[in-house]
């Protein structure tokens, strides 16, 4: 299931592998940022709460009591300008402003048991007073509503004023201390910082965005090393369809590429070459061979004996039908005409015909229409090579054509003895034979069926053989000729 997934390329696989790392980065980073953007607000919090702290510490009673009077007096002159019907501004923030909400004196902790402590904000506070010299025995911090709070609903009762809409819903940090040097708890309330609109949309955007141009650079660089090596695989792939045409590729992509790409385009050119020279070669080979053999063929008229003379013409037959059937094999795939649409059950009732003609016990069922782009010189020599194997060691041939996954499957059927199952791949190699003789009567030479083979494999297909024992109460050998559609 998970290999459906699995890019097959090599372009695929780097880039979902970077992809995948490159993702994985910028989620820590992302987690990294939103972590730090939170330990900040705690510092804010906590800094801001030891200012108050150590600002009441420091200060005397007698400027606590001016303080008090200040506020007393300031109180008292909002209230005249509210009786002579003067607007008062209130605060922007919902939450009581912070100046009308002093540090708590009493004498226990209003921070109950029963509330959650923010242990990380009472270890943090209390490692910045002991930086200011303040040491205390206890540190208590929780976070509570405004509404929950006795001590601002107290507040905002005696000052309506102060009074604002969403007040009750608003989060509070309460953190109460127990210095050393005084008796009782001293409290500090802080409206929490509220995060800010949108910031881990931000960081999500932020993320996105570098994840997408990073794996656009990288998808160019990829690309650009990839491009010359599925090219140069796409002419591999011709190259050994149709070696007598060679074609030289550009050389691009980086130094290693271009080094690659050059050792083809001067391979390919050699293998030509050779292949050119061999064609040569075998026509050379073909011609002053079957020269002197067709004058040896003269020659023999002139034997008296009738008996001695069928033996020499047939020994003359024999190695001219071997030496046709060498150098069709060393030319297969160098044709140079083009394959042609053909339709494969006209072309197998033609070359079933051919054998009809002679007497041969060769039967073929009605084929279904089905076309192919083929040699047809090529494959029907194939098919008849497999047809004479079959009359000849199987007594009689039947064809059909069948279609099998894309695939135009040419089958042969006899009744002979078939291939023992450990001799199936030899049987394909060039002159291997069932029986030891060389007589073309009893078999030939042994490459009908390696050129059968080399002729599928020319055309992307197939040469498949299989014993039909245990296929009903059928016996005999299966040769299966597969050519792509």
């Amino acid at each position: 299931m998970l290999k459906r997934f699995v890019p097959s390329s090599l372009l695929g696989q780097v880039m979902a592998v970077l992809a995948i790392g490159l993702l994985a980065a910028q989620v820590i980073s992302a987690t990294l940022l939103y972590q730090a953007s939170q330990q900040r607000r705690e510092a804010t919090v906590v800094n801001s709460i030891a200012f108050r702290l150590v600002g009441d510490l420091s200060r005397t009673e007698a400027m606590r009591l001016q303080d008090e009077e200040r506020r007393r007096l300031r109180d008292a002159r909002r209230a005249e300008r509210q009786a002579r019907g003067e607007r008062i501004r209130p605060p922007d923030s919902p939450f009581p402003n912070r100046r009308q909400i002093r540090t708590e004196r009493t004498s226990a902790s209003p921070i109950s048991d029963r509330e959650t402590r923010l242990s990380d904000h009472e270890d943090a506070l209390q490692d910045v007073l002991a930086r200011e010299g303040i040491t205390v025995r206890n540190i208590t911090v929780t976070r509570r509503l405004a509404a929950d709070d006795p001590f601002i609903r107290n507040v905002l009762e005696n000052r309506p004023r102060l009074r604002q809409p969403g007040w009750e819903s608003r989060r509070i940090i309460v953190a109460s201390i127990e210095p050393d040097d005084e008796d009782g708890w001293l409290t500090v309330r802080l409206p929490e910082p509220e995060r800010p609109d949108g910031a881990p949309w931000i960081i999500l955007l932020q993320t996105l965005v570098t994840f997408c141009v990073l794996v656009l650079l990288l998808y160019l660089v990829l690309r650009r090393i990839t491009r010359p090596l599925a090219q140069l695989t796409t002419r591999v792939e011709d190259f050994s369809r149709t070696p007598d045409r060679a074609v030289e590729l550009a050389e691009s992509g980086p130094s290693d590429t271009r080094r690659l790409i050059a050792a083809h385009n001067a391979m390919e050119a050699r293998i030509a070459a050779l292949l050119d020279e061999k064609d040569v070669m075998l026509g050379a080979i073909g011609h002053d061979l079957k020269t002197p053999l067709a004058a040896l063929r003269v020659r023999i008229e002139s034997v008296p004996d009738d008996t001695q003379r069928e033996r020499m013409a047939e020994t003359i037959e024999d190695i001219t039908a071997t030496l046709d059937d060498i150098l069709s094999l060393a030319r297969i795939g160098r044709s140079g005409a083009p394959p042609e649409a053909v339709e494969l059950g006209a072309l197998a009732i033609s070359v079933t015909e051919e054998f009809e003609d002679l007497g041969d016990p060769v039967t073929i069922a009605d084929p279904p229409r089905l076309v192919a782009k083929v040699q047809v010189t090529w494959l029907k020599r194939a098919l008849r090579n497999l047809i004479a194997n079959a009359v000849r060691y199987g007594e009689k041939a039947e064809v059909s054509l069948i279609e099998q996954s894309g695939y135009a499957v040419l089958r042969v059927d006899d009744q002979g003895p078939g291939i023992p199952e450990d001799r199936i791949a030899e049987m394909l190699e060039p002159f291997a034979r069932g029986e030891g003789s060389r007589n073309r009567s009893t078999g030939g030479a042994g490459l009908g069926l390696t050129l059968a083979r080399a002729i599928a494999e020319q055309h992307g297909g197939r040469l498949v053989l299989n014993n039909l024992e245990g296929d009903g109460n059928r016996a005999g050998l299966r040769a299966e000729l597969h050519i792509p559609m």
